[in-house]
């Protein structure tokens, strides 16, 4: 398969958005987290997302939003699953991503988590979005309100152009100035700071998205218009 006949596979299949990065523009990925370093037949990465909906931003109680991310994680996996399934029926040599967990590299003291790929950078890479000073992967179609997936693939394939729309503006600081940990400098994220509210541990043992303002705060949430 081509680089358009994969795309539309991976729409047909239910992503919202997909596109694909060539292996030769993770140059500045940390050393470990390289594609080919999670498989070393890997020429193209094919990156997709699934648009996450917008209505649980609305609720005044974490519940509607933790589901929500709950589901949207789950369904970008299955999509992920099926797709592997497809392209190998086609002779590719296919590696997928998780779309959230699980991942090796943990810091327990600065309670900082790391996945074998990053999928934001990934997705900024196939043109999928810019990146946020919240550090979120902002698409013109759906703003920041996106659940990314990905798979390694070995074949040679025409990469998509890098997106050329601006994103945060300049002099917009309210994702920093609303975090209510002060965990967001612009660059990245405190992870220590965030995760009491982001990945908030009730006393029943669910695991809570009290806390989604960097995502909700931004002007461009659902789109960049």
């Amino acid at each position: 398969m081509n680089s358009i006949e994969i795309k539309n596979v991976v729409l047909r299949h239910g992503a919202d958005i997909c596109g694909i990065a060539p292996v030769n523009r993770f140059t500045d990925a940390p050393k470990g987290f390289h594609p080919v370093d999670i498989f070393d037949k890997c020429r193209s990465v094919i990156v997709y997302a699934k648009a996450m909906p917008s209505g649980s931003n609305t609720a005044q109680n974490c519940i509607p939003y933790t589901y929500m991310n709950q589901m949207i994680t789950q369904e970008v996996d299955k999509l992920t699953f099926k797709l592997c399934i497809e392209f190998e029926k086609s002779g590719m040599h296919v590696v997928p991503i998780p779309s959230d967990d699980p991942y090796e590299y943990w810091l327990e003291e600065e309670q900082c988590g790391r996945a074998i790929l990053s999928l934001r950078h990934a997705g900024y890479l196939a043109g999928l979005g810019v990146l946020g000073k919240n550090t979120l992967l902002m698409n013109d179609r759906f703003g920041n309100m996106i659940q990314l997936g990905a798979v390694l693939s070995d074949a040679i394939l025409d990469g998509d152009p890098l997106a050329d729309y601006e994103g945060c503006l300049n002099d917009c600081t309210i994702c920093l100035e609303e975090c209510p940990l002060n965990a967001l400098d612009g660059k990245a994220v405190n992870q220590k700071l965030c995760r009491s509210l982001s990945n908030f541990r009730h006393e029943k043992g669910y695991v809570l998205k009290k806390c989604n303002t960097c995502r909700t705060s931004c002007p461009f949430c659902t789109g960049i218009n």
